[in-house]
This record gives structure tokens, C-alpha cells and sequence, in this order.
């Protein structure tokens, strides 16, 4: 991700959001699918999540999917759970958008956009897991004002999370797995479900590993696994 800041705004999205021009089919996805799925944040949110959904027992939020394969491999595994994807960048929305077509999946809906808005939109206590998947690190010191884990992403996490919900979240950055698990450790409203060295260095069962992975693996980093419960 690029170091530019698009806004100054405190807790806003930093960096580029487009990369690679679109295909023409990834281009049109954007008028006739993302509006079919996409969060109007104009209005209020529904006080019971499942209705944004046909048929689901619990929602689930990822933040920043990237290229949507963690997403969309979910959505497929668990088509009684509704998923709500937050993405800023746009080749990250197209591709999941033209999975979601190729796949026909109809549990997720879409917010490109600042995660920061939706956490702010979404009603207390409304989900029962939140996922963050290897978040631009913003390696240099003056920057760590602008990572997604902050005191105050956490509290609103915890807000947005039902009792027992889990908050996910996986690394290839030792200093970034420090900093998360500090903010964590240190709210009274998470505990770390770690009971020996394998729950963090072993990615929990089930997981869908992305190209961020795949990318770290090859370069030599070794990703950290990280689950809070919501007390």
C-alpha cells in the first residue's frame, strides 16, 4: 500500500484506493452488483443485523479484504452466516465482487468505503465476529497514528460485538502482533484465548490463507495468529 495519505482526518482511511486499471467486467460490476450489496450508511442501521440477509443465524465483519478470498471462501463454508466485507481499495472490491457474481453467494454485503464509518453505522452488540487480516503495518513511527488498531477502533469493536463474539486477527509483523495484543490485553472488554504457543503461531481451523500470506510466507515472515473473546 502506498504511504501517501489521501486525508489528514483522524482514525480515515490512508493510501491509495485504486492500483491496476479494471476490466471492463470489473468496471460494470461496480454499477450493477456493489449497489444491489452495498450499506447505505445514510440511513440508520437495523437494530438486528440478520435482516440486511435472507435466512442467517449470526453476521460476521472483515475488514479490509484485500482480494476477498478469506471472504469469499467463508461465505461459501458458511451460507447460514451473513458477511458484511469492508474494502477502500478498488481492485480489492472487484474481485470480490465479480466472485461473488461467478459463485452466485448471497449472504455478503459490501461497504467500500473507511471501515471507521462502518464501525461508527453498525448497532451495539450486533456481531459475532470481526476479522482483520493482515492490515498495512504503517511501519514507520510516525505513521503507527494511522494502523487500524488503536484504543478507540477497539472500543468500538467491542461495541458492535454481542457477548462471547471474537475479534480475529492475523500478522506477518511481529511489532504490529505487539502493538494489537497490548491494545487488546489491556481493554477491559477482551480476553486473549491463547492457551499455548500453537494457538498463535498456527492459523485457527478453518482459515483461508490470501495472498498477503502467501507473499509474507515466500519473503521469509512468519504470520501470527491472534483470537480475543468479547467478555
Amino acid at each position: 500500500m502506498s504511504d501517501q495519505a489521501e486525508s489528514s482526518r483522524h482514525g480515515a482511511f490512508f493510501g491509495r484506493r485504486k492500483g491496476h486499471p479494471l476490466r471492463a467486467r470489473q468496471a460494470a460490476l461496480f454499477d450493477t452488483l456493489l449497489p444491489r450489496l452495498a450499506l447505505d450508511l445514510t440511513k440508520p442501521a437495523p437494530a438486528d443485523l440478520r435482516t440486511l440477509f435472507d435466512g442467517v443465524d449470526d453476521v460476521r465483519l472483515e475488514s479490509g479484504f484485500g482480494g476477498g478470498e478469506h471472504l469469499i471462501a467463508e461465505a461459501e463454508r458458511h451460507p447460514r452466516t451473513g458477511f458484511i466485507g469492508v474494502e477502500p481499495f478498488v481492485n480489492g472490491m472487484a474481485k470480490a465482487l465479480a466472485a461473488i457474481e461467478e459463485r452466485k453467494l448471497r449472504n455478503i454485503r459490501l461497504h467500500h468505503g473507511d471501515a471507521t464509518d462502518l464501525l461508527a453505522w453498525l448497532p451495539a452488540a450486533g456481531l459475532a465476529r470481526v476479522d482483520l487480516l493482515y492490515p498495512d503495518p504503517w511501519p514507520k513511527r510516525r505513521h503507527w497514528k494511522r494502523r487500524f488498531v488503536q484504543d478507540a477502533s477497539v472500543a468500538q469493536i467491542a461495541r458492535i460485538l454481542r457477548r462471547d463474539g471474537e475479534f480475529r486477527f492475523a500478522s506477518d509483523i511481529p511489532d504490529y502482533v505487539a502493538w494489537t495484543l497490548l491494545r487488546l490485553m489491556r481493554s477491559p472488554d477482551f480476553g486473549w484465548t491463547a492457551e499455548q504457543a500453537d494457538d498463535w503461531r498456527l492459523p485457527w481451523p478453518g482459515f483461508t490463507s490470501t495472498r498477503y500470506e502467501a507473499k509474507a510466507k515466500r519473503e521469509g515472515r512468519v504470520p501470527c495468529y491472534l483470537i480475543f473473546r468479547r467478555r
